[in-house]
């Protein structure tokens, strides 16, 4: 993370996670990974493992359902991220497109603009990895997006069609191409914001009994309440504490970054009139359900810490 009030980062630790190393060999790919993110595999492993006995000792079927999603995100999201910047591009756009995919039949569009959008979910990760410039050229690519419907002539539906293609390009292809911009913080970003919506999830439900914490944060979504918002800041103060990351900048991201994509989310879900964005994947829905809050959290973290310096 860069200097400066937002960004620099404190810990009340004392040990210096740069001498950690693990040395990862699994047939035709091999992982030599040190520092940081030796540390921060040990304290997913040691959560995950924490959270299994919860489970476990729980008996319940959907919290053993989701915990299973989570133990198979974990390396899908972590092994290309620890393999290097390439690979997290690759990771970026698999993302997009199936994300762009789920956003397509929420927004009706039509063949043609899915093909502008999956286009973008690959170009945005790769410009992003090759030529990082590119990125700025997003304001383009926004009224750009009007061309499919200018060029066949669609005057019954084509400003909507256009409106919605534009705000995919940057909510989803956009923002996904910031886990390669990130690509040193990616992970750590991506662990904060999954902690912050379980936080997000336990204030709701903690503070309940306090009045104004029951007060939602938009007719969208009753769910999110002035209680979650709190329990979302606490627990990415805490969570950024103890990894040694505790910084202004990324708690606003985090925290404020992850309610909102839940919010934005759930205003595109409202409209459609569907619950889920899809239902492969157990216990969260689709795809775009489980990395909404990242869609936000990326482009924020990068801005409010300087990782676009």
């Amino acid at each position: 993370m860069s200097a400066g009030w937002l960004g620099t980062s404190w810990s009340p630790w004392s040990f210096d996670t740069a001498s950690l190393s693990l040395d990862v060999d699994l047939g035709p790919l091999s992982f030599d990974v040190t520092g940081r993110a030796v540390f921060l595999c040990w304290v997913t492993l040691g959560v995950l493992a924490l959270a299994g006995a919860a489970v476990a000792v729980s008996r319940r079927p959907e919290l053993t359902q989701r915990w299973t999603t989570w133990a198979l995100i974990v390396p899908v999201v972590g092994l290309p991220i620890w393999a290097g910047r390439g690979t997290t591009a690759v990771l970026a756009a698999v993302l997009a497109v199936v994300a762009v995919g789920e956003y397509a039949r929420l927004a009706r569009l039509r063949s043609v603009d899915r093909m502008v959008l999956t286009g973008l979910a690959v170009g945005y990760p790769l410009a992003a990895w090759l030529a990082p410039g590119l990125l700025a050229l997003a304001p383009l690519v926004v009224l750009l997006s009007a061309l499919p419907s200018v060029l066949g002539g669609d005057l019954a539906d084509g400003v909507r069609r256009s409106a919605m293609t534009a705000f995919g390009s940057v909510w989803i292809c956009w923002a996904l191409a910031h886990l390669v911009v990130l690509w040193e913080d990616a992970y750590l970003v991506a662990f904060a914001a999954a902690a912050a919506d379980v936080a997000a999830w336990c204030g709701g439900k903690g503070l309940r009994r306090f009045g104004w914490a029951r007060r939602p944060l938009s007719p969208l979504s009753p769910n999110k309440t002035v209680g979650g918002l709190v329990g979302a800041v606490v627990g990415t103060t805490l969570v950024l504490l103890l990894l040694g990351e505790l910084s202004a900048g990324l708690v606003l991201a985090v925290a404020l970054g992850g309610v909102l994509g839940d919010l934005v989310e759930s205003m595109v879900k409202r409209q459609a009139g569907v619950k889920d964005a899809g239902g492969w994947l157990p216990g969260f829905g689709g795809l775009l359900d489980r990395v909404d809050s990242l869609l936000l959290v990326l482009p924020l973290a990068a801005v409010l810490t300087g990782g676009l310096a």
